[in-house]
């Protein structure tokens, strides 16, 4: 029976791929919530590496972009692996997709989870398999005997970083319009939490705390009704770029100044390149860098090349200030063009 329900599973997943009109061949992934997409690499060489990743859709952002392309590079048919990849915002779609991998037979799943929670059964599943599993980008809250190693970011410190910056301004007084990213990812989890004990604290004011879900346009909408409502605000912390990108439109189209000298501190989170520049031009003042370059870590693991110390590696990250960053920060460490 156990046998029978998993391939009714696979076979399930399998015409749900079809249906959606993804195959061998990739279509773009869709900008909604919802936005997925699975396809396979070309036929490998016999002997290939089977390796599956579950990871949020390239049209997420502009890191997301990057650490879609840098594993469609690093585990490449030349490399000596068999691809197959399944993009998710939604995290039922990311566990029965992984589920179908497990299922197919892959080698190893690497993850980058919408949701902390909930992937219990299927690492457990892939254990029972023989399938290895590796985390990359997120943490998911496992026990950690259930996957091989996690490269991820440490997101925590990445929002302690940056409230520490935002705390050394030594503002008269801090008013903040939280703009966050999807609620339950490592991500948001990570940034939020320093700025929370400042709000616990009485250190910082908040003036609206909520999800635009990675939203450029809906991290407007939030700025817009704040204005609107003719509340004061000082800063706006925004969980990456894009949103920041739509916090900063409805502050224009209002006639708000910001950045250096500007009557609002504006931050995001990734360092793509083009927000980089708006540290560069003065117009935001603060970009933490989130790096989206795992693939190679996590090739070397599988094939020997490397052994981890300890089951979480660290991308070593930094924070920019407008006041400080120069061409050579965005040429070295920006992302995309």
């Amino acid at each position: 029976m156990k046998k029978l329900g998993a391939l009714l599973l696979a076979g399930t997943l399998m015409m749900s791929f079809v249906l959606g009109g993804c195959g061998s061949s990739s279509a773009p992934a869709s900008s909604d919530s919802g936005a997925k997409e699975s396809k396979a690499t070309e036929a490998p060489a016999s002997g290939a590496i089977k390796v599956g990743v579950v990871n949020n859709p390239p049209s997420e952002s502009g890191y997301r972009e990057a650490n879609v392309k840098d594993m469609e590079s690093v585990f490449s048919a030349d490399n000596g692996y068999e691809l197959k990849t399944f993009y998710s915002l939604k995290n039922d779609e990311q566990l029965q997709a992984a589920q179908g991998f497990i299922t197919e037979g892959v080698d190893y799943l690497l993850i980058s989870a919408a949701e902390t929670t909930g992937w219990d059964d299927v690492l457990k599943s892939a254990e029972e398999a023989g399938v290895k599993v590796y985390l990359f980008d997120r943490m998911i809250d496992v026990d950690e005997s259930l996957y091989e190693a996690a490269v991820v970011s440490d997101m925590s410190a990445e929002g302690k970083l940056a409230v520490d910056w935002l705390l050394a301004q030594n503002l008269p007084e801090y008013n903040v319009i939280h703009i966050q990213g999807a609620m339950g990812s490592d991500a948001q989890i990570g940034r939020t939490g320093a700025l929370d004990e400042q709000f616990a604290s009485g250190k910082m004011t908040k003036v609206v705390q909520q999800t635009a879900t990675w939203d450029e346009a809906e991290a407007k909408k939030i700025v817009e009704s704040v204005i609107n409502s003719g509340e004061k605000f000082n800063v706006i912390y925004a969980e990456n770029d894009g949103m920041a990108k739509g916090a900063v439109a409805a502050l224009d189209e209002a006639g708000i100044t910001h950045g250096v000298d500007g009557d609002v501190v504006v931050m995001g989170f990734d360092c793509n390149k083009w927000a980089l520049r708006e540290l560069l031009a003065g117009k935001w003042n603060y970009d933490g860098q989130c790096s989206p370059f795992q693939a190679q870590v996590i090739s070397d693991l599988i094939k020997g090349n490397k052994t981890a110390s300890e089951k979480k590696i660290i991308n070593e990250e930094k924070g920019f200030d407008a006041k400080t960053i120069t061409q050579e920060d965005i040429d070295t460490y920006g992302l995309g063009e």
